[in-house]
């Protein structure tokens, strides 16, 4: 898959889709390992010229490819080690009910991800919280309080087998 779709540049009316060669992919795997390597350390990687390696970068960003650069922080230290995964069941299947929940959840501590799914529940969400006590208050103060909830499932992860911020490419 060659053509990356649905990135078009601001005040283009019909643009092509963005092709990626092999060098684009290397500057994207290079940034997801190391979004602080400096541009002449990514140029010489990719085997580029630095204003090259530049010029490719704010291509990749130009199209939306690139869209932040964040630094991974360590979530122990910052009081936020523990996982909990959420699955949630609305008791109305509306578009005003999903809208009410979607508001309410974006407003929630700690809280990752939401994604609408398939199956059992209506959403998943991540949350990240310090301990089981903490998550019993967030419980307790937040998520009970969530517009629309017929049922909240609760899956505390026990150990991190993998987590990647690195879409394959």
């Amino acid at each position: 898959m060659n053509a990356i779709k649905n990135h078009v540049k601001a005040n283009e009316k019909a643009a092509e889709p963005l092709q990626l060669d092999r060098t684009d992919r290397a500057i994207l795997k290079a940034l997801q390992r190391d979004a602080s390597i400096s541009n002449v350390a990514l140029a010489e990687k990719v085997k580029l010229s630095p204003p090259a390696c530049l010029r490719r970068v704010d291509r990749l960003k130009q199209a939306g490819l690139i869209k932040a650069i964040v630094a991974l922080l360590d979530t122990e230290a910052l009081d936020a080690g523990m996982v909990v995964l959420i699955g949630v069941v609305l008791d109305r299947s509306t578009p005003e009910s999903f809208a009410a929940f979607e508001a309410a959840a974006q407003k929630v501590s700690g809280c990752m991800e939401c994604h609408v799914v398939t199956g059992e529940f209506d959403y998943f969400m991540l949350l990240r919280t310090k301990d089981s006590q903490s998550f019993n208050r967030l419980h307790a103060d937040q998520l009970l309080y969530l517009p629309g909830v017929r049922q909240i499932r609760s899956f505390m992860g026990l150990r991190q087998v993998l987590s990647t911020p690195q879409i394959p490419l």
